[in-house]
Protein backbone atom coordinates (compact mmCIF):
# COMPACT_ATOMS: atom_id res chain seq x y z
CA UNK A 1 0.00 0.00 0.00
CA UNK A 2 1.12 3.50 -0.70
CA UNK A 3 1.21 6.40 1.73
CA UNK A 4 -1.66 7.92 -0.25
CA UNK A 5 -3.82 4.85 0.45
CA UNK A 6 -3.10 5.03 4.18
CA UNK A 7 -4.14 8.66 4.28
CA UNK A 8 -7.02 8.87 1.83
CA UNK A 9 -10.18 10.66 3.01
CA UNK A 10 -12.19 7.55 3.97
CA UNK A 11 -9.31 6.16 6.05
CA UNK A 12 -8.71 9.55 7.69
CA UNK A 13 -12.39 9.58 8.67
CA UNK A 14 -12.02 6.10 10.19
CA UNK A 15 -8.96 7.27 12.14
CA UNK A 16 -11.02 10.24 13.34
CA UNK A 17 -13.78 7.89 14.55
CA UNK A 18 -11.24 5.94 16.57
CA UNK A 19 -9.82 9.17 18.04
CA UNK A 20 -13.33 10.31 19.00
CA UNK A 21 -13.80 7.25 21.23
CA UNK A 22 -11.72 8.48 24.21
CA UNK A 23 -13.12 11.99 23.74
CA UNK A 24 -16.65 10.60 24.01
CA UNK A 25 -15.73 8.54 27.08
CA UNK A 26 -14.22 11.54 28.87
CA UNK A 27 -17.15 13.83 28.05
CA UNK A 28 -19.87 11.27 28.81
CA UNK A 29 -18.42 9.87 32.02
CA UNK A 30 -17.62 13.38 33.26
CA UNK A 31 -21.05 14.75 32.33
CA UNK A 32 -22.89 16.57 35.09
CA UNK A 33 -25.19 18.87 33.13
CA UNK A 34 -27.59 18.47 30.23
CA UNK A 35 -25.11 20.44 28.09
CA UNK A 36 -22.44 17.82 28.82
CA UNK A 37 -24.76 15.02 27.71
CA UNK A 38 -25.68 16.91 24.56
CA UNK A 39 -21.99 17.37 23.79
CA UNK A 40 -21.42 13.62 24.26
CA UNK A 41 -24.37 12.93 21.93
CA UNK A 42 -22.93 15.37 19.39
CA UNK A 43 -19.66 13.41 19.45
CA UNK A 44 -21.58 10.17 18.77
CA UNK A 45 -23.49 11.92 15.98
CA UNK A 46 -20.22 13.16 14.45
CA UNK A 47 -18.82 9.63 14.63
CA UNK A 48 -21.91 8.21 12.91
CA UNK A 49 -21.76 10.94 10.28
CA UNK A 50 -18.09 10.24 9.49
CA UNK A 51 -19.00 6.55 9.13
CA UNK A 52 -21.63 7.44 6.55
CA UNK A 53 -19.40 9.91 4.70
CA UNK A 54 -16.35 7.63 4.54
CA UNK A 55 -18.36 4.93 2.76
CA UNK A 56 -19.87 7.37 0.30
CA UNK A 57 -16.50 8.97 -0.51
CA UNK A 58 -14.74 5.61 -0.81
CA UNK A 59 -17.26 4.30 -3.34
CA UNK A 60 -17.85 7.51 -5.27
CA UNK A 61 -14.17 8.40 -5.71
CA UNK A 62 -12.73 4.90 -5.96
CA UNK A 63 -10.84 5.20 -2.66
CA UNK A 64 -11.67 1.72 -1.39
CA UNK A 65 -8.53 0.13 0.08
CA UNK A 66 -7.84 -3.13 1.88
CA UNK A 67 -6.86 -1.06 4.93
CA UNK A 68 -10.16 0.80 4.76
CA UNK A 69 -12.11 -2.46 4.49
CA UNK A 70 -10.56 -3.52 7.81
CA UNK A 71 -10.35 -0.12 9.50
CA UNK A 72 -13.97 0.94 8.95
CA UNK A 73 -15.61 -2.01 10.72
CA UNK A 74 -13.01 -1.89 13.50
CA UNK A 75 -13.81 1.79 14.11
CA UNK A 76 -17.53 0.97 14.04
CA UNK A 77 -17.31 -1.90 16.49
CA UNK A 78 -15.00 -0.08 18.89
CA UNK A 79 -17.34 2.91 18.86
CA UNK A 80 -20.45 0.80 19.37
CA UNK A 81 -19.06 -1.28 22.21
CA UNK A 82 -17.69 1.84 23.93
CA UNK A 83 -21.08 3.54 23.79
CA UNK A 84 -22.84 0.47 25.19
CA UNK A 85 -20.28 0.06 27.98
CA UNK A 86 -20.56 3.73 28.94
CA UNK A 87 -24.34 3.53 28.98
CA UNK A 88 -24.25 0.44 31.21
CA UNK A 89 -23.40 2.77 34.11
CA UNK A 90 -26.65 4.59 33.58
CA UNK A 91 -28.90 1.84 32.22
CA UNK A 92 -28.13 -1.59 33.72
CA UNK A 93 -30.32 -3.30 31.10
CA UNK A 94 -27.61 -2.59 28.55
CA UNK A 95 -25.95 -5.87 29.53
CA UNK A 96 -28.40 -7.67 27.21
CA UNK A 97 -27.45 -5.46 24.28
CA UNK A 98 -23.72 -5.92 24.89
CA UNK A 99 -24.19 -9.69 25.13
CA UNK A 100 -26.08 -9.81 21.83
CA UNK A 101 -23.50 -7.50 20.23
CA UNK A 102 -20.60 -9.71 21.41
CA UNK A 103 -22.26 -12.93 20.21
CA UNK A 104 -22.97 -11.45 16.78
CA UNK A 105 -19.49 -9.99 16.38
CA UNK A 106 -17.78 -13.19 17.55
CA UNK A 107 -19.86 -15.21 15.08
CA UNK A 108 -18.99 -12.86 12.23
CA UNK A 109 -15.35 -12.48 13.23
CA UNK A 110 -14.65 -16.19 13.68
CA UNK A 111 -16.46 -17.19 10.50
CA UNK A 112 -14.85 -14.33 8.61
CA UNK A 113 -11.38 -15.53 9.65
CA UNK A 114 -12.14 -19.18 8.81
CA UNK A 115 -13.44 -18.23 5.38
CA UNK A 116 -10.58 -15.82 4.75
CA UNK A 117 -8.09 -18.63 5.40
CA UNK A 118 -9.91 -20.63 2.74
CA UNK A 119 -9.83 -17.77 0.24
CA UNK A 120 -13.40 -16.53 0.71
CA UNK A 121 -14.72 -13.38 2.31
CA UNK A 122 -17.93 -11.49 2.70
CA UNK A 123 -18.08 -8.74 0.11
CA UNK A 124 -18.57 -5.73 2.41
CA UNK A 125 -21.40 -4.81 4.73
CA UNK A 126 -24.89 -5.72 3.58
CA UNK A 127 -27.85 -3.34 3.63
CA UNK A 128 -29.25 -4.95 6.77
CA UNK A 129 -25.95 -4.46 8.59
CA UNK A 130 -25.92 -0.81 7.59
CA UNK A 131 -29.53 -0.38 8.67
CA UNK A 132 -28.80 -2.02 12.01
CA UNK A 133 -25.86 0.34 12.54
CA UNK A 134 -27.97 3.38 11.67
CA UNK A 135 -30.76 2.34 14.05
CA UNK A 136 -28.18 1.62 16.75
CA UNK A 137 -26.70 5.11 16.44
CA UNK A 138 -30.10 6.83 16.50
CA UNK A 139 -31.11 4.91 19.65
CA UNK A 140 -27.78 5.47 21.38
CA UNK A 141 -27.66 9.18 20.52
CA UNK A 142 -31.06 9.59 22.18
CA UNK A 143 -29.96 7.63 25.26
CA UNK A 144 -26.76 9.67 25.54
CA UNK A 145 -28.44 13.03 24.92
CA UNK A 146 -31.37 12.54 27.28
CA UNK A 147 -30.24 10.57 30.34
CA UNK A 148 -33.49 11.37 32.16
CA UNK A 149 -35.72 9.51 29.71
CA UNK A 150 -38.51 7.58 31.40
CA UNK A 151 -37.93 3.85 31.83
CA UNK A 152 -40.36 2.80 29.09
CA UNK A 153 -38.56 5.07 26.57
CA UNK A 154 -35.16 3.68 27.59
CA UNK A 155 -36.47 0.12 27.30
CA UNK A 156 -38.05 0.90 23.91
CA UNK A 157 -34.79 2.31 22.53
CA UNK A 158 -32.74 -0.63 23.83
CA UNK A 159 -35.24 -3.15 22.47
CA UNK A 160 -35.33 -1.38 19.09
CA UNK A 161 -31.52 -1.48 18.86
CA UNK A 162 -31.52 -5.14 19.93
CA UNK A 163 -34.21 -6.15 17.41
CA UNK A 164 -32.28 -4.61 14.52
CA UNK A 165 -29.03 -6.13 15.78
CA UNK A 166 -30.73 -9.53 15.98
CA UNK A 167 -32.27 -9.06 12.53
CA UNK A 168 -28.87 -8.22 11.08
CA UNK A 169 -27.34 -11.25 12.81
CA UNK A 170 -30.07 -13.54 11.48
CA UNK A 171 -29.66 -12.22 7.93
CA UNK A 172 -25.87 -12.58 7.99
CA UNK A 173 -26.08 -16.29 8.87
CA UNK A 174 -27.30 -17.33 5.37
CA UNK A 175 -24.62 -15.08 3.81
CA UNK A 176 -21.93 -17.04 5.62
CA UNK A 177 -23.65 -20.36 4.89
CA UNK A 178 -23.60 -19.49 1.18
CA UNK A 179 -19.85 -18.82 1.34
CA UNK A 180 -19.28 -22.18 3.04
CA UNK A 181 -21.34 -23.93 0.35
CA UNK A 182 -19.18 -22.31 -2.33
CA UNK A 183 -16.13 -23.99 -0.78
CA UNK A 184 -17.45 -27.46 -1.60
Amino acid sequence: MTKKEYFNIPNLLSYLRILLIPVFVMVFLGATTQKDYLLAALIVFLSALTDLVDGIVARKYGQITELGKALDPIADKLTQVTIILCLMNQFPGMWALILLFIIKELFMGINGLILLRKGKKLDGAKWFGKLSTAVFFVCMILLVAIPSLPGFAVASLMITAAVFLLLSFALYIPEYAKLYRELR
